[in-house]
């Protein structure tokens, strides 16, 4: 017997596609797209048609398991559920005693984007327990911090309205690779004429395909927009109108930017005055504009400052007022779900603490580990940390240090997980857990405003459990009697969505059964939706803001352009982007995958200047660590910039070292997130 049954695919992704899955006989035998859904329109990315292989892979974990071999060395034996969780609860307890519970530290982030699995239970349990809160900043902070800034929200252009576009400029965006069902609205802007500009250091695949592409030096975004801000307020390109009925600050920015001139800004992004010129007068005049940034340019130590100077651009033009213009980072404010409600941060009133615990940023995990923060003891120590949703061991900044704290005897660490990574070969106790085809679980988006639900569409292999469940029993072993911690799933989807925001109203459990899609009422049905055409922003003055006291351009520290070690021991600088193939270090158990992200690209001129030729064997190094890759040359790469996909498992690298092992632990400009594109290297020929 044959039958579609519907899924939302859960990975870290602004398309959040809605799937349909085949099934014959309780087996999955394809995965399609939902062409119902008015996004992602019937098709899937190349990583999800192939989620299968890793939904049935031999090598999956179907059972709990107890280390019995050194940390970091993958050998488990197999125990029940039962005594998985009585061990864990016991040790859990045990630590909290001695050491009080924010010694306990739970490790997450976007392993899966459902809301019940991702936030719901897991925190309930970490909040009644008193454990250390994580702020979960590995990917999105600064930008978010920025955005906030500038919008005081997280809104944009529907990406539906993208196809009304007639200039259309892809800021660090690699639309084809990390949000390809943006990409038909693209094709269909440019079949009525619309051009496309990528701003991008890297030549990726949008890249060659745009009709400009703008290599930009790393780190100077900031100073790109600051440059078009200068033309458009001396040419009179600017919406003083639309600046003046809803803009505050802007006058003080129109004053300070005189001095970022093209030929200024020329010298900080590589790019020539001709070329900035051009981009500048396309945007203002070839309407409507828009901008689809993505969160690559905030992952240096500017980063904050270039999202907020790059998304006051549509307020200077006011392409906020078009169907087509705006911009576009993200979408997460149009799901104003009750996130208290799932996760009860007042549980924490009733923990061993009695007050809100203590916020540790998951990007400094191995400083974290090692016990100190900002040259202070860390105060307690981390004694137990849980991991589910996420891989440190290979996805986390200054991978050293992160593996040296992992290799602790002394920190029991527990994790939920789906394969061996590299972070469970540390685990002390190893728990299966489900697959997003395997739960029931609630999907927003951060690409466009479909809210999705999803009921298991298999049943999980061997002895596979949701979060939900495990966290649900974890705190009845630990002895918690809240009567939250018998909510069901349904429960837990009602308590969801149940919010007074008018983008939610009428959205409720049996509509989403009935139709698994819903648009969030942002607009009338059938209306586009337009976030700041009327002057309204989720800022404290309701206005859009410029903050001229932070918008002054500084070149990162650890960037060719800030001159720490440019001209010597470190002169190349690393852009780890994602790889094509895959989805941060989620299907890095394809040995594949891990091949490609053991490639490293030059441009010809540095390879020579180091006797590299392709094919060679490179230690590119600097002083956190050293990975030892294949090189490959690329013309179209800019000189002085080395390209490493990113990310691999470390454990089927070469050396056992993956690319992060080369990544700061340094924090951004705002918003405490990662600096993984501030990096310098330096690069030789491997010694056989």
């Amino acid at each position: 017997m044959t039958e579609l049954r519907r899924s939302v695919c859960a990975l870290d992704c602004p398309d959040t596609c809605a799937v349909l899955v085949q099934v014959e006989d309780g087996r999955a035998t394809k995965l399609m797209g939902d062409p119902h859904h008015p996004v992602t329109r019937g098709f899937l990315c190349a990583k999800v048609t192939q989620y299968l292989e890793r939904e049935y892979h031999p090598r999956r974990l179907l059972y709990p398991q107890r280390r019995v071999g050194p940390k970091g060395e993958g050998r488990f034996e197999r125990i029940s559920w039962k005594d998985a969780v009585a061990e864990i609860a016991h040790r859990l307890q045990s630590i909290a005693a001695e050491f009080g519970p924010e010694s306990i530290l739970p490790y997450s982030y976007a392993g899966t984007m459902g809301l019940l699995n991702g936030s719901s239970m897991d925190r309930r349990f970490f909040h009644r327990l008193g454990a250390s809160r994580l702020d979960r900043t590995i990917c999105s902070s600064t930008g978010t911090a920025a955005l906030n800034l500038t919008l005081g929200q997280r809104t944009g252009t529907e990406p539906e309205q993208f196809a009304h576009s007639r200039c259309i400029i892809a800021w660090g965006a690699s639309v084809l690779n990390t949000n390809v069902h943006l990409w038909p609205f693209i094709v269909e802007a440019r079949r009525a004429g619309a051009k496309l500009y990528v701003i991008d250091p890297l030549p990726t695949k949008t890249a060659r395909l745009a009709d400009v592409h703008l290599a930009i030096n790393p780190g100077s975004d900031a100073a790109l927009a600051l440059g078009m801000m200068h033309i458009l307020f001396r040419d009179g390109l600017a919406d003083r109108e639309f600046l003046r009925q809803h803009c505050d600050g802007w006058e003080r920015v129109e004053e300070d930017v005189k001095a970022y001139t093209p030929t200024k800004v020329s010298a900080w992004t590589g790019l020539s005055a001709e070329q900035i010129k051009t981009l500048t007068r396309d945007y203002a005049t070839i309407r409507p504009s828009i901008i689809r940034m993505n969160y690559g340019i905030q992952r240096n130590e500017r980063g904050a400052l270039a999202c907020h100077a790059v998304s006051l651009l549509p307020a200077v033009i006011g392409s906020w007022k078009e169907v087509g213009g705006g911009f576009q980072l993200s979408t997460s404010s149009g799901f104003p779900l009750n996130r208290a409600a799932l996760e009860r941060p007042e549980l924490q009133n009733v923990s061993p603490l009695g007050r809100e615990a203590r916020l540790l940023n998951m990007a400094e995990l191995g400083k974290i580990l090692a016990g100190a923060l900002d040259d202070m003891p860390l105060a307690p120590p981390v004694k137990a940390l849980v991991v589910y949703n996420s891989n440190p061991g290979a996805i986390a900044p200054n991978q050293n240090r992160v593996h040296d704290g992992l290799r602790r005897e002394d920190l029991f660490t527990v994790v939920l997980e789906q394969f061996q990574t590299d972070t469970a070969r540390f685990a002390d106790i190893l728990l299966p857990a489900t697959t997003f085809l395997e739960h029931t679980d609630l999907y927003a988006a951060y690409g466009h405003y479909h809210l999705q639900l999803a009921r298991p569409a298999l049943a999980p292999p061997g002895e596979c459990r949701p979060n939900v469940d495990v966290f649900r029993d974890l705190a009845k072993a630990m002895g918690f009697e809240d009567p939250c911690f018998d909510d069901t799933d349904d429960d837990l989807l009602r308590q969801a969505l149940d919010s007074p925001h008018p983008f939610l109203k009428g959205i409720t459990l049996e509509r989403l059964e009935a139709e698994s899609s819903i648009r969030a009422s942002v607009s009338p049905e059938g209306t586009p939706y337009l976030p700041h055409a009327g002057g309204v922003f989720g800022t404290p003055s309701g206005r859009c803001e410029f903050h001229p006291e932070r918008l002054k351009y500084v070149p990162p520290k650890e960037s060719r352009l800030g001159g720490q070690d440019a001209l010597g021991s470190y002169p190349l600088e690393l852009i780890s982007a994602k790889m094509e193939r895959g989805l941060n270090s989620t299907f890095g158990y394809r040995e594949d995958l891990n091949a490609a992200c053991g490639e490293a690209s030059f441009h010809p001129e540095d390879a020579a200047a180091r006797s590299i030729a392709p094919g060679s064997s490179v230690r590119i190094f600097n002083r956190r660590g050293s990975v030892r890759l294949t090189a490959r040359l690329d013309a179209a790469l800019k000189p002085g910039i080395v390209s490493i996909p990113s990310v691999g498992w470390p454990s089927g690298a070469v050396d056992g070292q993956g690319v992060n092992v080369l990544t700061s632990d340094a924090l951004s400009d705002l918003g405490g997130g990662p600096v993984f594109y501030s990096c310098l290297v330096q690069a030789e020929l491997a010694e056989p």
